[in-house]
């Protein structure tokens, strides 16, 4: 019922910048009761969490590795969110998953399994 759609990723430069993007529909609940967070998943390794971002949009959460390179944004007003990825490292090479769940709790925000709801995943490739 509840569907996430995304957009972006492709092939960039090491440095580069890339924004991948999420749209969701068939909402039972308000967008803003969601918490939103974005995972990757790379050949060989476990999917990993990589953002999320509270319901009010007030506090944002990041993998180390990603921390201070790459944004996580909400647009409650479309129903829409946003990984913004800049210097982009070889090392981010990965599919990208956008995840939304209504119910999840803080505790459980760096937890794959406890999203309901995903996207179709995105490739994001870092190459020269």
């Amino acid at each position: 019922q509840v569907h996430l759609v995304q957009s972006g990723g492709g092939l960039v430069q090491p440095g580069g910048s890339l924004t991948v993007s999420c749209a969701a529909s068939g909402l039972s609940d308000s967008f803003r009761r969601y918490v939103l967070g974005w995972f990757r998943q790379a050949p060989g390794k476990d999917r990993e969490f990589v953002a999320a971002i509270t319901r009010s949009g007030g506090n944002t959460y990041y993998l180390d590795s990603v921390r201070g390179r790459f944004t996580i944004s909400r647009d409650n007003a479309k129903n829409t969110f946003h990984l913004q990825m800049n210097s982009l490292k070889p090392e981010d090479t990965a599919v990208y998953y956008c995840a939304a769940d209504s119910s999840l709790i803080q505790s459980s925000y760096r937890q794959h399994t406890q999203y309901d709801y995903w996207g179709q995943g995105t490739q994001v490739t870092v190459s020269s």
